[in-house]
């Protein structure tokens, strides 16, 4: 494991952009190497989670050539239904519950068996999310116990279609849903209670997936479809602008623009805490959903984060932890028991790590209560095997006054599977 040290008491002052949106690389790939052609996608992450999904493809069968250059990803993808045969070895998705997840909805599909592992980490997450509506469709999905843990074995074909109500609010399990619908005899509804990412039905109906989204956008509909090839350029991801923006937000001097970032549905949630908390945040929107983001310091004061809008904000919910240890007042994340469930205990994780730099978090079963008006020291945290504590922790360094000690993150390797590139970018704003 390798370690990284983040000391404050310099501002961020600069422009960036942040990698390429993660969840919309992992589709692009996935529709490239489903569409009846070859497709481009060029500004992809360029972090391990997105390698793997391409690796994967490839082992089914569809062309993919992909090149990492100054950070970002270009793929040329030559896909289609006719090319995909059965992988000769299981499909290794490392630390990506998204891939895993999505690729199982593919696979099922598939009139084959596929097996799908991860790392260690990923190895404990519960499957049963996805396999409960997929064995609905049809397909066999078999794991680890009750909760269906990795490796996951897919027995797919003939599938049917099914109406699905979604029990627990997952873009994820929405969007292995209809990539299965797409192969399925019949009608695919998924319908949902609160809005999540829209992803899977924007990028489908954009490449002639025969796609319905009913008015009030909870309800997707999709039937057999055969797509045609695209080209795509993938928008910067909301959740690692989300690093740069909270700390430009709590580190005194900074003035930090994020560029071209999506702030699309269930995106940018986190700017509207950050907000109600009194931050500094302006957006100019550009096109096709982007925006450039600017951030600088202030004062900041506690909010209540709860209900609907914590489905789209599980993954910002660590950094806005340490915007919140820094906060006048306290504030309480509420109903987020899903944190529990991602590449580590996020919960028990944000609360070890900031009490470790001073904080002292009070764990809740579903969310935190930060108490704010903390003076954040160094000392050494550990990452948990997760790059948004990692990347978190390394917000607080960056917010620690002259003096305090740096922030030694042990464990930073893990950041590699999202944003590789962060230290580079770390040294481009504090230069």
């Amino acid at each position: 494991m390798t370690a990284l040290e983040v000391a404050g008491g310099r501002p961020l002052r600069g422009r960036l952009r942040v990698p390429g949106d993660k969840s919309i690389s992992h589709r692009a790939l996935i529709l490239a190497a489903l569409a009846e052609g070859t497709s481009r996608v060029t500004g992809l992450a360029s972090g391990d989670d997105v390698a793997r999904t391409a690796a994967a493809l490839q082992a089914l069968g569809a062309e993919v050539d992909l090149v990492v250059l100054d950070g970002a990803a270009t793929a040329t993808v030559a896909g289609g239904r006719g090319r995909l045969h059965e992988s000769a070895v299981p499909l290794d998705v490392g630390n990506s519950g998204t891939g895993m997840r999505l690729l199982a909805g593919v696979c099922a599909s598939l009139p084959w068996t596929t097996i799908l592992v991860g790392d260690e980490s990923l190895s404990g997450r519960p499957m049963d999310r996805v396999a409960v509506p997929l064995r609905r469709m049809g397909a066999r999905v078999e794991g680890t116990g009750d909760a269906l843990r990795p490796p996951l074995t897919v027995r797919g074909g003939d599938l049917r279609g099914i109406e699905y109500d979604l029990p627990v609010p997952s873009a994820q399990v929405k969007g292995a849903v209809l990539l299965a619908g797409l192969g399925a005899e019949g009608d695919t509804v998924v319908r949902e209670s609160v809005l999540t990412r829209a992803h899977t039905e924007e990028m489908l109906a954009a490449v002639g997936g025969d796609v319905e989204v009913s008015d009030d956008r909870l309800t997707t509909r999709v039937r057999a479809s055969t797509l045609e090839p695209f080209r795509l350029d993938v928008p910067g991801d909301p959740s690692q602008a989300a690093f740069w923006i909270v700390a430009a937000c709590i580190t005194p001097g900074s003035d930090v623009v994020v560029e071209r970032v999506y702030v699309g549905q269930a995106r940018a949630g986190f700017l509207d805490v950050l907000r109600r908390m009194g931050a500094l945040v302006d957006v100019e929107l550009a096109d096709e959903g982007t925006a450039d983001i600017r951030a600088r310091y202030g004062s900041l004061h506690g909010t209540e984060v709860g209900g609907s809008e914590v489905a789209g904000l599980i993954d910002e919910i660590p950094v806005l932890a340490v915007a919140a240890a820094v906060a006048d007042g306290p504030t309480t994340f509420a109903d987020a028991a899903e944190l529990r469930v991602k590449e580590t205990d996020r919960a028990a994780a944000l609360a070890s790590e900031l009490a470790a730099v001073g904080v002292p978090v009070e764990e809740r079963p579903d969310g935190l209560a930060v108490p704010g008006g903390a003076r954040l020291r160094g000392g050494p945290v550990r990452s948990h095997g997760d790059h948004r504590i990692a990347m978190a922790m390394a917000v607080a360094g960056m917010a620690g006054s002259e003096g305090a000690g740096a922030v030694r993150i042990e464990g930073w390797d893990a950041v590699a599977t999202s944003y590789p590139g962060f230290e580079e970018d770390l040294r481009l704003l504090c230069r």
